[in-house]
């Protein structure tokens, strides 16, 4: 589980936990070491959020954007229990500069918008998704069943003059990554997917919640819930190689997402 020290990363992770998941979890922000924001929370906090759960929550400081120490990682998992079942794929550096308060800036035409905007959607972002996934394929190819999800957004027609050119640029190649990726570990019998949530309440949503309708919005926790009951589908391999919204699977699998 990567990204996970808030939002939305937190938020599956404490669901898989409640779930009896083993989870290794990793984030920058740190307890005794940087933190990437003025937003609460913790890699070592989310760790025992899932431990609390009922799960076991192993929190590992990681910046995906160091090879090396996504390595490390996968060398620790594979050391400590020899499989991964799920890879879920949401650290994302894209929002830093929002969630410190550039919320004009990220609606702004993007000619008015500075190109390091672009750089940390795909350094911090984009990059890191493709790194983690090569980096643990081969872990996921070695366990039965396996299954790999990716947190991207779905990129409709409307409100496209607020929407950041470089934000629809990186989410169309998160879901190239998830969904041509899936051709390829289909014979191996791993299920790879990118997913849509909605408005999800985040630490860094409820910020702008004045600026936003949050109306039918969904709680980190409950996006958690559906991508734990996908997981728990003996019949996901069929839908690998799709981009599923994450209302969709609420509905196929009866989760209330809404808390």
């Amino acid at each position: 589980m990567t990204g996970a020290s808030r939002g939305v990363g937190r938020g599956i992770a404490v669901a898989l936990g409640q779930a009896g998941w083993i989870v290794y979890l990793t984030a920058r922000s740190s307890a005794s070491g940087e933190r990437t924001s003025h937003l609460p929370g913790t890699v070592e906090e989310t760790a025992a959020a899932v431990t609390a759960a009922g799960g076991q929550g192993a929190g590992i400081v990681c910046d995906h954007r160091d090879d090396a120490a996504v390595a490390a990682v996968a060398a620790r998992i594979q050391d400590e229990h020899g499989r991964l079942d799920l890879l879920v794929n949401n650290a994302w550096a894209g929002y830093e500069r929002l969630n410190a308060g550039a919320y004009d800036e990220y609606i702004a035409p993007f000619w008015r918008q500075p190109l390091v905007l672009f750089d940390s959607m795909f350094s911090g972002g984009v990059r890191t998704h493709y790194v983690a996934l090569a980096t643990c394929g081969p872990l996921l190819i070695s366990t039965p069943g396996s299954l790999t999800v990716l947190v991207s957004n779905a990129i409709g027609d409307s409100g496209l003059e607020h929407t950041p050119v470089a934000y629809a640029a990186a989410k169309a190649a998160d879901d190239q990554i998830a969904l041509v990726a899936a051709a390829q570990l289909r014979e191996h019998g791993v299920t790879s997917v990118a997913v849509y949530p909605d408005w999800v309440r985040t630490e860094g949503v409820m910020q702008f919640a004045d600026q936003v309708d949050l109306t039918g919005s969904q709680s980190p926790e409950g996006l958690g819930r559906a991508i734990a009951a996908l997981a728990a589908d003996p019949d996901r391999l069929a839908l690998s190689g799709r981009a599923l919204r994450i209302t969709d699977l609420a509905d196929r699998y009866g989760v209330d997402v809404s808390y």
